[in-house]
């Protein structure tokens, strides 16, 4: 009996199995590519070279503009002189002895003296 109730006692108890244990997901933080102080950092630089960008293509502009603006006075000056020098050699042509001469006799005025002098070399010389 001894043997069957060594039996008997061990039937009952069955092999113990290891519980299962729960498994915990357990969450890994991924290290980023880059850290939170490089994307600052990063951030300022490209803002600085957006504004340096925007500085100089508007100073470029404002140059442009002036350029083209200095174009367009230094051609109304060219025009104006090539006008006054026209006009320059009109009045001489206007101011010519012969010419006043001529215009006096043909209304009627008898010159004396035969001598005319132009009124630019008369002021000249005083």
């Amino acid at each position: 009996m001894s043997a069957n109730h060594a039996r008997q006692w061990q039937q009952p108890r069955t092999q113990q199995r290891p519980e299962k244990q729960e498994k915990v997901a357990v969450k890994v933080q991924r290290q980023g590519w880059i850290t939170k102080g490089e994307k600052v950092i990063y951030s300022a630089v490209g803002a600085m070279l957006i504004a340096t960008g925007i500085f100089v293509v508007s100073f470029s502009s404002s140059t442009d503009a002036l350029n083209r603006d200095m174009q367009r006075l230094e051609k109304t000056v060219q025009t104006q002189q090539t006008t006054n020098e026209g006009l320059l050699f009109e009045m001489k042509e206007l101011s010519r002895p012969e010419r006043i001469t001529k215009i006096a006799e043909e209304n009627g005025l008898k010159i004396q003296n035969t001598q005319v002098k132009q009124t630019t070399a008369y002021n000249e010389t005083e």
